[in-house]
């Protein structure tokens, strides 16, 4: 198979289903940046930073990511397959893994930047991507179905994330970088 099909050269390309819509369809955009949050994930978990069950924890989230992708790719009027979806224990294992980072961290007092190091920064800017995948699929659903454990999902994902960060910061005795709002008035 080659990796090139041509079949998208006029700027349109084929849902699972058969269906084609333009490229900037904002199915397309939901599932791309999702798609965009999985390499986020695969950048982190390549940082010598992070440890071992953190590692696991993103490699089932971005397998989670890529089933997400392939229920949003497809045109559920035309399936006639039955994709991998994102069922509750998912959203449960993101919530249990921040409570148990959230027993380690000392308590959030006040808004921080992204920062500090290369594997916090990569969270931050992960957690980017991850709310505006959340916003584009909400958009999504506006028009069309998409199931709300997707939605959930994705907002939980954003919270682990930021918890992330925090997590490798505080293993790694790295200051977080505290937001001092400007003092005097426009």
């Amino acid at each position: 198979m080659k990796i090139y099909t041509k079949t998208g050269d006029k700027g349109f390309t084929s849902l699972i289903g058969g269906s084609r819509v333009p490229k900037y369809h904002i199915r397309i955009e939901s599932y791309g940046t999702v798609d965009e949050l999985n390499s986020c994930l695969g950048m982190i978990a390549c940082q010598p930073d992070v440890d071992l069950h953190d590692r696991e924890v993103l490699k089932q989230v971005q397998d989670r990511l890529f089933d997400m992708g392939a229920v949003l790719a497809a045109d559920s009027q035309r399936l006639v397959m039955e994709l991998p979806g994102i069922i509750p224990a998912d959203i449960t294992l993101l919530e249990a893994e921040m409570d148990a980072m959230e027993k380690e961290l000392p308590a959030l007092k006040h808004f921080i930047l992204p920062g500090g190091n290369t594997t916090i920064s990569y969270c931050h800017l992960a957690r980017c991507v991850c709310r505006r995948a959340e916003r584009l699929t909400v958009q999504l659903a506006q028009d069309a179905p998409v199931d709300e454990h997707i939605l959930i999902y994705l907002n939980r994902l954003s919270d682990h994330l930021f918890m992330l960060a925090r997590k490798i910061g505080h293993q790694q005795n790295i200051e977080e970088i505290r937001w001092m709002p400007r003092r005097d008035t426009v």
